[in-house]
């Protein structure tokens, strides 16, 4: 087991891997910009070291200066957390350089999976179902008119370097296909640095269904069930919950054997997810996220157990103890994603929260790093707390969710509390019609 883990990243996930590491009884070692001082992440780690000014590309971005941390600590892994250097081969390369451990894939399956065309190839090979679509990235425009009339409108262009909606483009017609294609390879160069692009069938009302798969070093693979995560807002998700009132046993074991096959075919050896968005009964690969995810919570809710602990335990080449048939659904789980940000207009709210309550009771989990006096910077991600719940069904969960969104006081920002509130009493919401659509309704241009 390691003896010192520095955590490359801030906010409540680097609090979440301080708490395994702590029942581990591994020393911790936070990374902080100068901004940062005052977080909650530095004052529970046993160590820590300033890394950079508030601009992320000078801290929590730079390669140098977390390398250096870690040296001049003597700590020997790194936890990347999610977001930041969690999906970069380049860190994960340098890391292995250094003889220090990157708790994560191996840097040529990030780089594989991180490739959205490549991946998509590689998904297909291993019997995975895929969205009918180029198999890698498309030239030019006409190629894409090309193999978009073969496909069917619409259509989807997607950046093979990305996601998060970057270099996204739904075009529905040919004569749309020139300038959606240079636009879209234009933002994916900017974002990515890479422009490339690939085609898809666009879906017009498809769910959202990830699979969490736990691997480790010697060869062993299991899918811990799925997460419904279809409410998003701009490719961002903002509720997710376990299982999925969508799944029936087959369909669930379907895909949870599929997504063992994906990880399995890459060689995948800790965390991870398999996406896929489901539509009319059927379900086709969307991407895989090689870390640890924001809403890995619910899924820890309903199969008792810890993720990141398993997570840093595969990392140090300890043998996984559980086997497919020792997973169960206890349950169900929701997450809610609380973020600074204006309810109504969905633009980021930074200050100073001068009051802050977190609601508690049975079933209730709240993972954050705001307390009240502390400063949400501008700087960063306005995620400032998850609000997670179980209960025995997800009536249940609903209702509880609801009575700890009511409770939840932040005072001094905007936050987006309200607007999960509404979702709760969302008719739709409550019956389990959801769709990647379902957000849409609640944008400001559709509000009556």
């Amino acid at each position: 087991m390691f003896r010192k883990v520095l955590i490359a990243n801030r906010g409540e996930i680097a609090l979440r891997i301080i708490w395994a590491c702590k029942e581990l009884g591994i020393k911790t070692v936070a990374v902080h910009s100068d901004v940062d001082s005052d977080s909650l992440h530095v004052r529970f780690a046993d160590e820590n070291v300033c890394i950079g000014p508030a601009p992320s590309r000078q801290s929590y971005l730079n390669i140098n200066n977390l390398i250096s941390a870690a040296e001049i600590s003597n700590a020997d892994a790194i936890h990347p957390g999610y977001g930041f250097l969690s999906e970069s081969p380049e860190f994960a390369r340098v890391c292995e350089a250094c003889n220090i451990t990157f708790i994560g894939p191996s840097p040529e399956t990030i780089a594989l999976m991180g490739n959205k065309a490549e991946a998509k190839l590689t998904m297909k090979a291993a019997g995975v179902p895929t969205i009918p679509g180029s198999d890698g990235p498309v030239p030019t425009p006409d190629e894409a008119k090309r193999l978009a009339a073969d496909i069917g409108y619409p259509v989807i262009l997607k950046a093979s370097a990305g996601g998060g909606g970057k270099g996204m483009r739904v075009i529905r017609s040919e004569a749309d296909m020139e300038m959606a294609f240079q636009t879209a390879s234009g933002e994916a160069a900017a974002a990515f640095n890479n422009g490339d692009l690939y085609i898809e069938k666009y879906l017009e009302n498809p769910r959202h269904i990830e699979i969490q798969i736990l691997g480790d070093k010697h060869g062993n693979v299991i899918h811990l069930n799925e997460r419904e995560c279809s409410i998003q807002r701009k490719h961002q998700k903002l509720i997710e919950e376990a299982p999925s009132c969508a799944l029936n046993a087959m369909t669930r074991k379907q895909m949870g054997e599929m997504a063992v096959h994906g990880a399995k075919a890459v060689n995948y050896a800790t965390a991870g997810t398999i996406e896929f968005l489901l539509e009319d009964g059927k379900f086709y690969f969307m991407e895989m996220n090689t870390r640890i995810q924001v809403e890995h919570p619910v899924t820890e809710n309903v199969c008792n157990l810890d993720l990141v602990k398993a997570q840093i335990m595969a990392a140090a080449g300890e043998k996984m103890t559980w086997r497919q048939k020792d997973i169960k659904i206890w349950g169900h789980s929701m997450e809610c994603r609380i973020n600074a940000e204006d309810p109504i207009r969905f633009i980021p709210s930074p200050g100073r929260i001068t009051t802050f309550h977190a609601p508690g009771g049975p079933g209730v989990r709240v993972d954050t790093a705001a307390y009240a006096g502390y400063f949400v910077s501008p700087h960063y991600d306005s995620l400032i707390a998850k609000l997670i719940v179980r209960g025995p069904t997800r009536a249940d969960s609903i209702m509880r969710m609801k009575r700890a969104l009511e409770s939840f006081i932040v005072e001094g920002i905007k936050t987006n509390i309200a607007m999960h509130i509404k979702i709760m009493d969302d008719p739709d919401f409550i019956a389990g019609n959801l769709s990647t659509r379902f957000m849409e309704r609640y944008l400001p241009e559709n509000q009556k």
